[in-house]
């Protein structure tokens, strides 16, 4: 009997010791501050790691690249405490998912249709009045170029470099999600907005031009056609009127000379393009040449078989290994810094545009609330470098980098930032701000540090004060 009672003593504290063990486990799930920081103020431009393959995944990164239109997608933008007014907003894309702008030399090219059909995946509510709208845009006033460019693609046969309705599809759904934030919620304009509300500029290609008018129908949707005034850029970079700057070209070419000794360090990346040159039966050299990635991304992307022929098969063994290097030479990049010069230099005048503006808007001018860029890889890389982003990966097809200018009601000429780069906030991962993070409560960046930071601040790893010595200053 005294056996028999210790017995079911001793199976009562065993499970007991079960409980308190899972309920501990349960605990540590939760999260808590440390060292006074809450750690949701962090947020991570990365999916969640539970999610995510734990080491270098090429398919899952071409994926992400690819950046299918989803109704899903959660976004940050918008967020702030109640007391705080949104007062600006300036908006940076990479234009929608496109047709490759190189061919694989003696195959054939992927057939994608670039005509717009609201029955074919993937597709948006309103695409069929967006292509009406388009359609009436004669009393747009475009600069330069860009009246005589279709503001929507609409071949059978997709051109070289041509926007597809996936990238067409990708743009509206910002558009969607950019209004129900900036235009329902926080009222940035109003029903009676005219065109110098707005700010639009876009490089001379078709697919940026179209990307936009994609996002901004959507955004205001059957907007006054005369109320439209779209910019012409010609650089890609938009560096306008201040494009001289000797040692971004030295940065740049010094970056492509890193790029070139990764490459041919990497055998197994050489001995991929030279099995790839056999089966479309042309040298090495002319199939390296003709950057097989890019073509081969938009086979992935719409799920079309690479091209054989009589050799044989390209395949997604061959597309892995490219897409591995090419993962590889973005974290290197990260370490060697080159690029991270060239990209202080680059983007200078296009953050410098966008600094002036917001403090003629802090000032109380009520001039350019909405500012729309619509450009490419290259220039939204550089920016997200240069403002200290390391974290982010390489611009996926239709792309977002949001900057908010906030108005703090309580205190009403204290004006805060917030950056947010495809829905996720990186305000506090920029150089100029993570250490404001530690030190206030208010989840957003002074905006004198991020004038501080264009104006002075990017140049003192030059060892200059300005823009123009930067540019002519060898330092390294």
């Amino acid at each position: 009997m005294l056996f028999r009672n210790r017995f079911l003593i001793l199976l009562a504290l065993a499970a007991l010791l079960a409980f308190l063990s899972l309920s501990l486990q349960f605990l540590h799930l939760i999260p808590v501050k440390e060292d006074g920081m809450n750690p949701k103020s962090r947020k991570r431009i990365m999916p969640d790691p539970l999610t995510e393959p734990p080491a270098i995944d090429p398919i899952y990164e071409a994926r992400v690249y690819c950046n299918v239109p989803s109704i899903t997608e959660s976004s940050m933008e918008g967020h702030a405490p109640h007391y705080f007014k949104l007062v600006s907003v300036h908006v940076l894309i990479r234009h929608g998912d496109r047709y490759p702008l190189y061919a694989i030399p003696k195959t054939k090219r992927p057939e994608i249709d670039c005509t717009l059909v609201s029955s074919r995946k993937p597709s948006h509510p309103h695409l069929e009045a967006f292509v009406r709208h388009m359609s009436q845009g004669s009393e747009a006033q475009m600069d330069g170029t860009l009246g005589s460019l279709p503001r929507y693609p609409s071949h059978p046969l997709c051109e070289m470099g041509e926007l597809t309705q996936t990238g067409v599809v990708q743009h509206l759904h910002n558009g969607q999600l950019l209004r129900e934030i900036y235009i329902k919620k926080h009222k940035l304009l109003s029903s009676d907005w005219t065109a110098k509300h707005l700010y639009l500029e876009t490089t001379g290609k078709s697919r940026t031009l179209q990307s936009g008018l994609a996002l901004l129908y959507t955004f205001l949707p059957d907007f006054d056609w005369k109320k439209i005034n779209i910019k012409h850029q010609w650089s890609t970079i938009f560096c306008s009127g201040s494009c001289d700057c000797p040692m971004r070209n030295h940065y740049l070419e010094e970056e492509q000379r890193r790029q070139y000794s990764l490459r041919v360090k990497n055998s197994h990346l050489e001995r991929t393009y030279v099995d790839m040159a056999k089966i479309v039966g042309i040298p090495t050299r002319q199939l390296r040449a003709s950057n097989p990635i890019d073509s081969m991304l938009c086979h992935f992307c719409h799920n079309v078989s690479f091209p054989c022929t009589k050799n044989g098969c390209i395949d997604i063994e061959h597309f892995k290994v490219i897409k591995t290097h090419q993962l590889e030479d973005e974290r290197e990049r990260q370490e060697k810094k080159l690029y991270f010069w060239y990209a202080l230099l680059a983007v200078h005048p296009l953050l410098n545009q966008t600094v002036n503006r917001m403090q003629r808007i802090a000032d109380g001018k009520k001039e350019e609330l909405f500012v729309l860029y619509s450009a490419h890889d290259v220039t939204l890389s550089p920016v997200l470098s240069a403002l200290g982003i390391t974290e982010a990966r390489f611009p996926r097809f239709a792309a977002r980098l949001v900057f908010e200018l906030w108005q703090d009601e309580k205190k009403p000429r204290e004006h805060f930032i917030r950056i947010l780069y495809n829905g996720f906030d990186v305000t506090f991962q920029t150089s100029f701000c993570w250490e404001h993070n530690m030190h206030s409560r208010k989840p957003m960046c002074p905006l004198e540090k991020f004038v501080h930071f264009v104006k002075r601040g990017m140049f003192s790893v030059f060892n200059s004060t300005n823009y123009y010595d930067a540019c002519r200053r060898r330092p390294f």
